[in-house]
């Protein structure tokens, strides 16, 4: 496949706070066109499942968190909330109760609609402690049958800015609810920035991400969900580091019983990080579920050079090689994708490789488009 990315070429920027500038409707535009798009108003709603919200006041709340705690627990139908072109400055939590919610970007561009916010794991709580990676999420996703669409989720901590502070992980969304579909939305951050996790180890959680835009540096797409990356562009940050590797793209920390963890399938994995400076993965085994046997699939995928290709994957817990994951390839592209040291990179047969499809990760559950509400 061609290494031009999907969603459009794009300025490479030093990292989430500088992309975060492109992120607003210029006053032009927000001056002409609807603040909530072809999607209705509070006056002429697509239905009486939808809210509107907008930091400017012309919506039904000024906050996600007020549009999402305004919807009902547990609705026999799932609810939208509409949101304008504008910078959210908050957290959010979509409680477990919040099934078939969907948040959508008004504009159909997720550089308009920003919900961010700075916390890392080792940031001060007001009452004591410090938020720990999970505490530090911009949003928590609980739900099942979540969607989002055209909307950017980001955590613009920045380690130069806090020296003080060693836990560096800052997330910008974690994602536990299964049917949870993400469509051209951005995942902006540094270290640990999409968590794709569960409720619990024994809750196999079905993701699908088509189109998205996630950027890092260290271990920024992991957890122990079934996570489908569908044409998504990963890009790999440059880290102000002596050592190598800077960083890592994924740390999948699949349940032993799960039969499959994370898939990436036709994306780009590049960025402005130096050559060879980035692992592929390395394996987690978290304190919670020590008997992991993490899980990663690259296929037909092109690979930049800021991928090292002759050491892609490394070990993470001492007394468990990466060997012993559920690591595989099968007809990647690119510089990062060369094959220098075979043993380094495990290959799958094309009869592996058919076990290791968007359908076989996602079982009966087929995510469309269709989900998301009809514009006028």
């Amino acid at each position: 496949m061609s290494h031009t990315p999907l969603i459009g070429r794009r300025q490479v920027l030093a990292g989430a706070a500088g992309i975060l500038g492109l992120a607003l409707a210029s006053p032009a535009r927000a001056a002409h066109v609807p603040p909530f798009g072809r999607y209705g108003s509070p006056r002429h709603r697509l239905n009486d499942r939808t809210l509107y919200v907008d930091s400017q006041g012309r919506g039904d709340y000024t906050t996600v968190q007020a549009a999402v705690d305004a919807t009902p627990d547990s609705p026999a139908e799932g609810w939208t909330l509409v949101i304008a072109a504008g910078t959210y400055r908050e957290t959010v939590l979509v409680p477990q109760a919040k099934t078939g919610l969907c948040f959508l970007g008004a504009t159909g561009d997720a550089r308009d609609v920003v919900i961010v916010y700075d916390n890392a794991a080792g940031t001060p709580k007001p009452d004591g402690g410090t938020y720990g990676t999970s505490g530090s999420a911009t949003a928590t996703i609980q739900a099942d049958g979540f969607t989002a669409a055209h909307v950017t989720f980001a955590n613009d901590w920045l380690r130069a800015d806090h020296p003080e502070i060693t836990d560096t992980q800052a997330v910008a969304a974690k994602v536990m609810g299964d049917r949870s579909y993400f469509e051209r939305c951005r995942f902006l951050g540094h270290q640990d920035t999409l968590y794709a996790d569960t409720r619990n180890v024994a809750t196999f959680a079905r993701q699908y991400y088509r189109e998205c835009y996630i950027e890092g540096d260290v271990d920024f797409v992991f957890g122990r969900a079934t996570a489908v990356f569908e044409r998504c562009e990963l890009t790999t940050l440059a880290r102000d580091v002596t050592f190598r590797p800077y960083g890592f793209v994924f740390a999948p920390s699949t349940a032993a019983a799960n039969p499959h963890g994370f898939l990436a399938v036709h994306c780009v994995i590049n960025g402005p990080a130096a050559d060879a400076s980035v692992g592929l993965a390395r394996p987690w085994r978290p304190s919670s579920d020590p008997t992991a046997v993490p899980s990663l699939v690259v296929r037909e995928t092109w690979m930049g050079p800021s991928i090292d290709a002759a050491t892609p994957y490394v070990d993470m817990s001492s007394g468990y090689h990466w060997r012993d994951a559920r690591f595989g390839e099968f007809h990647n592209k690119g510089p990062g994708a060369a094959i220098p040291v075979p043993e380094n990179r495990p290959q799958l047969t094309p009869q592996q490789a058919a076990e290791h499809t968007p359908r076989k990760y996602l079982g009966d559950w087929h995510p469309r488009p269709a989900l998301l509400p009809r514009p006028h």
